[in-house]
């Protein structure tokens, strides 16, 4: 047995073993994330292509021919271009982009890996990229064009991942390297020939993403949900605010004395409003819309007690079967009814409305009120904390994004969208 046959062997044997490891860590993980099922795959295939090379280099040591030698070779770099396309579909589903950007690397992603494809099979017949002759595989001149596929893709992400700004260094180190070492050991295999050097350089490139990225996620998910125990204490105490609560209970004073029923309701009301909010604060996990629909509307009720023909409400809800954090919607209701409609003296109207398309889920929260110049809006400020909690919130527990359009005069609009 050659020393390179037992270099690539033992690289083959390593690496099959670290990524067993992996595969059986994520899948025992409970409530896998979307990115862990695609990195899950991506590692699955790797482990099974591993495996693919060591059955050929032991197979080879007693067995070889020229057909035997070519068919490796082309389902080799079939393999090598599934592994990918796999990939970038952990990346693409990992990192945030705009849906034209997905949508064109999609595009640009798929269409290169079915050209590449073909030229594998074309080589079968043509010789352009390999050959063999009496069993050894010989590379042609022009074999780096078969890695074309692959060098582009690495391209692709290394600069989609360099400069997003919502991926922080590690992240960006990690694909970095997934990105430099396989293209480096491409060259080098070109000098020390018989070596999987792609190969080592793999398990490298995997274990700086694995436990850069997806371990690293992991922590950084755990400290967020200690984190998001204060946002909601502090979510709680801007809720329920004294006035609000002064002015509900004198509300109800005065029903009692002219409308005992009406004041009865508006009492369980107030009491389901309370429940719904205390209830929050220990709620670290996302409740069906349904049920935030029915705390708004609870809200609303006991609003339109004080303020009567002032406040109008228009439900057109046309989606309900999605979760998001609890208490992310009521106060955005609440912004637009006290900093909206109510700044008015005539009042106006407030439109809670839902849909939903392909890939997300909708809420739209929109007034006729007196508006804001958005631009002066700061979420970092302390006069917003409650602004800033609701985006908190959305977009780490509900994996969402709310935008703000506003106009002085005309009114606000509030989107929320949740990944379905």
């Amino acid at each position: 047995m050659t020393a390179n046959s037992v270099f690539n062997m033992t690289v083959c044997i390593i690496g099959i073993v670290i990524f067993l490891i992996h595969i059986i860590n994520l899948l025992i993980k409970k409530n896998r994330r979307k990115d862990e099922n695609r990195l899950l795959l991506f590692l699955s295939f790797t482990a099974f292509h591993f495996a693919v090379y060591l059955t050929f280099t032991l197979i080879k040591v007693n067995y070889t021919s020229d057909p035997f030698v070519i068919g490796f070779y082309t389902v080799f770099y079939i393999f090598n271009n599934i592994e990918i396309i796999l990939l970038f579909s952990y990346l693409l589903c990992y990192v945030y982009l705009e849906d034209k950007t997905k949508k064109l690397l999609f595009i640009i992603n798929n269409t290169l890996f079915a050209v590449f494809v073909v030229f594998d099979f074309v080589n079968i017949f043509t010789g352009v990229f390999f050959t063999a002759e009496n069993g050894e595989y010989l590379r042609s001149k022009t074999m780096i064009i078969s890695q074309g596929y692959e060098l582009t893709m690495f391209v692709i992400v290394f600069f989609i991942t360099t400069f997003n700004k919502r991926l922080v260094i590690r992240e960006k180190i990690a694909f970095a390297c997934y990105c430099i070492l396989p293209s480096l050991a491409i060259i080098l295999q070109n000098v020390f020939k018989g070596y999987a050097i792609a190969y080592a350089s793999i398990i490298v490139a995997i274990e700086i993403l694995f436990f850069f990225v997806n371990i690293s996620k992991n922590l950084q998910i755990a400290e967020e949900q200690e984190k998001n125990k204060d946002a909601q204490i502090r979510i709680m105490v801007s809720q329920i605010q004294p006035h609000f609560v002064y002015n509900a209970l004198s509300s109800i004073s005065t029903l009692i004395t002219i409308d005992p029923i009406k004041a009865q309701k508006t009492l369980d009301d107030f009491t389901e409003y309370l429940r719904g909010n205390l209830s929050s604060l220990t709620e670290t996990h996302l409740i069906s819309f349904e049920d935030e629909l029915k705390h708004i509307k609870t809200y609303v009720e006991l609003e339109k007690v004080r303020f009567d023909d002032r406040l109008n409400i228009i439900y057109d809800i046309r989606e309900t079967d999605f979760n998001i954090p609890c208490l992310s919607i009521q106060p955005i209701v609440e912004n637009a009814i006290k900093h909206g409609v109510l700044q008015k003296i005539e009042g106006g109207t407030v439109i809670i409305k839902t849909y939903s398309d392909r890939r997300y889920c909708y809420v739209v929260v929109e007034d006729n009120g007196v508006g804001f110049d958005v631009t002066k809006l700061d979420f970092d400020s302390n006069n917003n904390i409650g602004l800033k909690n609701i985006k908190y919130r959305i977009e780490k527990m509900g994996n969402g994004e709310m935008t703000i359009f506003s106009k002085i005069g005309s009114g606000t609009k509030v989107t929320v969208r949740f990944l379905k």
